[in-house]
């Protein structure tokens, strides 16, 4: 699944990036590593507004839902999507016909078992750059305050060879468009069929991922700092059972 992730580049550099201009970028604010359950408010660009960079809420909260108790409890249910069950799903199901959006991020962050232990690794593209993961956002209104609210949700597919071994429980990522696809994923020419065959596993080779030290659960310290992404070993990782290095 997803639910941390980081994106620290400037406005400026996300701008050059995906050629879009932020509406409100005194309100963008740079993430080392944040979690979902913090509701962040995240850079995206929608199918609606493809030439500017919103910021939207983590958890979607789907138009149907009646009032403000419901959608607190909905919205830390619905941080990513299956993208296998994105039409059958109630939540998800009228984002998936018309309301995609691309998720900015510099990398993310997944655990993985070993001998009963979790151990954390960042993720992101050997090239450096920052990457796009298909999202999917809703809008809905208050109806006491009468307040929008924007939120999207993280679609997840099965896991690539080096997702495996690091999110060796439920085998899960996020699905990362490849950057001459991306605008694709918010066209509003993209059908059913052609949807479901970008929701695939990513090509690992062009993927890294290496362990970092437990900041990022630390509860009385803060993980929004660079050095949440900095290496960090752990000896029992070096090998496995089989004598194999585990990156």
């Amino acid at each position: 699944m997803c639910y941390n992730i980081a994106i620290f580049r400037t406005k400026e550099e996300l701008e050059l990036r995906f050629k879009s201009k932020f509406i409100d970028p005194q309100k963008y604010n740079l993430f080392y590593h944040v979690s979902s359950f913090s509701l962040p408010q995240v850079p995206v660009i929608t199918n609606e507004d493809p030439e500017h960079i919103q910021l939207f809420t983590w958890g979607i909260i789907p138009f149907w839902v009646k009032n403000r108790e419901d959608a607190d409890a909905i919205r830390v249910k619905t941080m990513n999507a299956r993208g296998e069950s994105i039409y059958e799903k109630p939540s998800f199901r009228a984002a998936a016909e018309k309301q995609h959006c691309l998720v900015l991020v510099d990398g993310f962050y997944e655990w993985r078992e070993f001998h009963g232990i979790n151990y954390p690794y960042y993720i992101r593209l050997k090239s450096g750059e920052s990457f796009a993961l298909a999202g999917l956002w809703e809008q809905w209104m208050d109806s006491v305050s009468d307040e929008q609210i924007f939120t999207f949700s993280i679609v997840t597919t099965k896991a690539n060879p080096l997702m495996e071994q690091i999110h060796n429980k439920k085998k899960r990522m996020p699905v990362i468009l490849p950057k001459e696809l991306e605008r694709f994923w918010i066209s509003d020419s993209l059908s059913k069929n052609q949807m479901q065959q970008l929701l695939i596993p990513y090509d690992d080779s062009q993927m890294e991922a290496y362990t970092v030290s437990r900041l990022i659960t630390a509860r009385d310290r803060n993980s929004n700092i660079p050095k949440v992404m900095d290496r960090y070993s752990y000896p029992e990782l070096r090998v496995d059972n089989t004598q194999q290095p585990l990156f």
